[in-house]
């Protein structure tokens, strides 16, 4: 992760932490923590994480099942989608229920493997609309991009903000 940081950092730390927090399975999870090793205000970590993970997500819910499509065409990627297709399709059906609080919670949980983009994929394996599935999902990012810069940051520094 440091590495890709590097990579971007030519930028400022602030465009990097942002590139960062959009990859997939580094997400806000890892960017926040990052922030935080870097020394950086968690405020400012908080806010460039967040939009910068609901940056790709109306793209993901409208586009994936076409790259899923485009990827099986290679060889070297049919296995890898087909497992990250089989992983998506049983998070979806255990959580078609629930819809909207379901893909929230989901996606707020600190764990890998949920996720924004894991989010999105199974908003579109469930045909959810993009208007109901992104408020879902920021929901969750949200709520996640809360519980990690917590756990980052510390409490008793976050509340020195307030008191």
């Amino acid at each position: 992760m440091q590495a890709i940081f590097d990579w971007f950092s030519f930028a400022g730390q602030e465009t990097a932490l942002f590139i960062v927090s959009m990859i997939p399975l580094i997400e806000l999870r890892g960017s926040v923590i990052l922030g935080a090793a870097l020394g950086m205000p968690w405020q400012k970590v908080f806010v460039i994480c967040v939009l910068g993970n609901l940056l790709p997500i109306p793209f993901v819910i409208l586009c994936i099942k076409r790259i899923f499509y485009l990827l099986r065409r290679f060889p070297f990627f049919t296995r890898f989608v087909n497992w990250y297709e089989a992983r998506l399709t049983k998070s979806a059906k255990e959580m078609a229920g629930y819809s909207f609080v379901g893909l929230a919670l989901f996606v707020a949980l600190p764990i890998p493997g949920t996720g924004a983009w894991s989010g999105a994929g199974v908003a579109a394996l469930l045909n959810m609309r993009l208007r109901y599935a992104f408020p879902a999902i920021a929901a969750g990012v949200v709520i996640c991009g809360i519980i990690m810069t917590i756990s980052s940051y510390g409490l008793l520094n976050i509340a020195r903000f307030f008191f």
